[in-house]
């Protein structure tokens, strides 16, 4: 991400918070420009590891506080996948995610011509919809080694 759409990002970053009556941590931002500077969508341990070098007095706890602080606000989203730890995701646009069954590493995907998929999905009468995913599953190019 280039300074100024960092810049851009923790500028609306700071305004989701507010509007939910939250302050801007060193840990909310650490967590929120990692979750900006990674390709794939890590758990709160991977982000945890990653950002204790920044913040050596953080702990697991407060990077799940933030992350669930941040997915509240709107600021980030919370992917999650039954029993499998949740995983992050600073994007909070409609997109697609690769999944692979190997590792459980999440990479968004993006759409193309056929962005519309979402809305040709018609889903049983009085089925409502709460959130709608769509995403490839299988192996990633470390794993499928």
């Amino acid at each position: 991400m280039s300074k100024t759409k960092a810049k851009e990002a923790r500028e609306v970053l700071r305004q989701k918070l507010d509007e939910r009556g939250l302050s801007m941590t060193s840990q909310r931002a650490a967590v929120y420009d990692y979750l900006g500077r990674v390709s794939h969508h890590p758990t709160a341990e991977e982000i945890f590891l990653q950002i204790k070098g920044e913040l050596p007095k953080i702990s697991l706890a407060t990077v799940y506080k933030n992350l669930e602080a941040l997915a509240a606000c709107g600021a980030i989203t919370k992917l999650g996948y039954g029993d499998a730890s949740a995983r992050y995701d600073v994007r909070t646009d409609r997109h697609y995610h690769a999944r692979c069954t190997g590792c459980g590493r999440i990479w968004d995907v993006e759409a193309g011509a056929d962005a519309a998929a979402f809305e040709r999905l018609k889903p049983p009468a009085g089925f409502r919809v709460e959130e709608a995913r769509l995403e490839v599953v299988g192996r990633c190019r470390d794993c499928a080694r």
